[in-house]
């Protein structure tokens, strides 16, 4: 029988991946016999239109380790990896990826990187890809921009190959498409063992890629959003307060001194051809500075009330699971 709590948790998200699934679960079932490793493989099934979730079904009947969630839609990677992290109860988690880039032979190292080595999270690093020029040199920006944005050196952020302890996918939660900055959340949630491992990447073997040149915009898209959650979510006051009276108090200064000099060409030179305050192009830039100021900083109020709140989670409708009892 299976143990309740097995040495390794392998989450696999994946999309129309029929071809893979069997050959997959075989490599991944040799590496844990010939390492004695007690596991689960967890697939989720994201909305596929093909046969993945039968064929899921049918390598559970013959392995009792293997389990499944599959979604009545495509909700995307992130949502996917949610829900497998809500399911894993091993004391390692392994993500991968379905098309049989990714390569269980890494899996070893990295579980003992987590277990001996002691880090919290190890991310791969397919150092030699088998990509076309149009992804590897975004890829490498995108890269490049995370590492100065974060602090954290890793050379792939994105590379679905990784280990985690099991504290760490328990404490975080992966929304939107925030699977590519998991590294990021982790380290922002009070994980910085982050380490990495160069690990093999291998030719797309069937069907094609999922991803689309709109993940570097919505990747950057979603760093902007990551690094502003994080570091402003649980005080908006901080941000929007602080650029509120800015704002607020150069708009009053600018009025203050058009009044002034009204009051000093009318009262004290006693030019009184002077120009009205409100004729002044000046003074609606300063009006509308002003206005600028008190709205965000009825803003950064309102979100101080709303982070008081305990925290909206995301539910994704599944359709069927297979082994799979979904409580933390």
């Amino acid at each position: 029988m299976q143990q309740s709590e097995p040495q390794i948790s392998i989450v696999v998200p994946l999309l129309n991946e029929e071809e893979s699934l069997p050959e997959l679960t075989e490599w991944i079932e040799r590496v844990m016999r010939a390492n004695n490793f007690s596991y689960e493989i967890i697939f989720i099934n994201d909305g596929s239109t093909d046969n993945s979730w039968q064929i899921i079904k049918e390598l559970g009947n013959s392995n009792e380790n293997v389990r499944g969630i599959s979604f009545r839609r495509n909700y995307g990677k992130s949502a996917a990896l949610h829900e497998g992290f809500i399911a894993a109860r091993g004391q390692v988690v392994i993500t991968m990826d379905a098309d049989l880039q990714d390569s269980p032979d890494e899996i070893p190292e990295l579980y003992r990187m987590i277990t001996e080595d002691n880090y919290d999270l190890v991310s791969g690093w397919k150092q030699k890809r088998f990509d076309p020029i149009t992804k590897t040199i975004p890829t490498k920006l995108y890269n490049g921009v995370t590492r100065w944005v974060s602090g954290i050196q890793l050379n792939d952020f994105n590379c679905g190959l990784k280990a985690y302890k099991r504290d760490v996918i328990k404490s975080i939660e992966v929304y939107g498409e925030m699977h590519r900055y998991i590294p990021v959340i982790a380290k922002w949630a009070g994980f910085k063992r982050i380490g990495e491992k160069v690990v093999q990447h291998r030719a797309r073997k069937y069907g094609t890629t999922k991803f689309g040149l709109e993940r570097f915009i919505n990747g950057f898209l979603d760093l902007m959003s990551i690094t502003f959650v994080s570091r402003f979510g649980k005080k908006p006051m901080h941000f929007f307060g602080l650029l509120g009276t800015i704002f607020f108090f150069i708009g009053s200064v600018i009025t203050i001194a058009l009044i002034g000099e009204k009051i000093y060409f009318a009262w004290i030179i006693k030019e009184h051809m002077a120009r009205d305050v409100t004729e002044k192009p000046l003074f609606f830039v300063a009006l509308t500075t002003a206005i600028i100021g008190a709205q965000m900083f009825l803003a950064g109020f309102i979100g101080e009330l709303m982070s008081r709140n305990s925290p909206i989670r995301n539910y994704y409708h599944k359709k069927e699971t297979y082994r799979v009892d979904n409580i933390k």
